[in-house]
């Protein structure tokens, strides 16, 4: 029998650990290394939503409206013109002057929404003042033309046809209208021939009236002579302005 020598014995065991130990590590697996997750990303925030409704959407001036609106989403709500900041939801009522579109201004994280109603107001119609009744006397010593005379005459000349032209016509448009007729003289002759002178102008008046349609039974005379002069003075031209037919108002 072999006797192995102790130093030599002890190299072997040592040679042997080192080589099984070798062995052992060469076939251990590598550990996979697995990265981390990616942190979820926070959803966007939601887009406001808003509406806005009126009730009456037509009123007269003075009479109310009522708003009434809806939102989601949003951290401030206002209404323009003049109502201003509201809650998320509710109504109020408004009373414009005129017709008005009314704006409601929905905001938050996610963005802003508009919405509108419009109000439409009936201004009424002013009350249509009556018309002033019409100054009638005005109207006849406007429209109503007396008809002048030659001296010691009661024939109807050419500027007295005139005249009496536009007195029937003012008659025809006021059917309402009765006339009496005042024969005038100048202060030259007798009070009698000056009556009679001036019955004779008033009738002459009269009758031409009627050849123009005006009826008879609306125009009455009288002669007063030369005893209501319109002007005083001894001159032509003066004689001239007494010698008429002149109109007054029936009563």
């Amino acid at each position: 029998m072999t006797v192995v020598s102790r130093p030599l014995y002890r190299a072997l065991l040592v040679a042997g650990l080192v080589a099984t130990i070798f062995t052992v590590g060469c076939k251990k697996k590598p550990v996979a290394t697995t990265p981390p997750p990616a942190p979820a990303l926070a959803p966007a925030p939601a887009q406001p939503t808003v509406t806005l409704s009126a009730d009456p959407t037509s009123i007269n001036r003075g009479d109310s409206s009522t708003l009434s609106w809806n939102s989601t989403n949003a951290t401030q709500l206002t209404i323009a013109p003049e109502v201003g900041t509201v809650t998320a939801e509710g109504s109020t009522k408004v009373t414009p002057a005129d017709s008005t579109t009314y704006t409601i201004t929905a905001s938050g994280p996610g963005g802003s929404a508009n919405a509108t109603a419009r109000v439409t107001v009936s201004v009424p119609a002013p009350p249509v003042e009556p018309a002033p009744a019409p100054d009638l006397d005005a109207i006849f010593r406007r429209e109503v033309r007396d008809a002048y005379f030659d001296f010691n005459k009661a024939d109807i000349r050419p500027d007295a046809r005139e005249a009496l032209t536009k007195t029937a016509d003012f008659l025809r448009n006021y059917p309402q209208f009765r006339v009496t007729v005042e024969g005038h003289c100048d202060e030259r002759g007798s009070t009698e021939y000056n009556l009679a002178l001036g019955d004779r102008r008033a009738g002459a008046v009269k009758q031409y009236l009627v050849s123009l349609g005006i009826s008879a039974d609306r125009i009455s005379t009288v002669s007063f002579g030369k005893e209501k002069p319109f002007c005083t003075q001894s001159n032509e031209a003066c004689w001239q302005q007494n010698r008429r037919g002149h109109f007054v108002r029936a009563q």
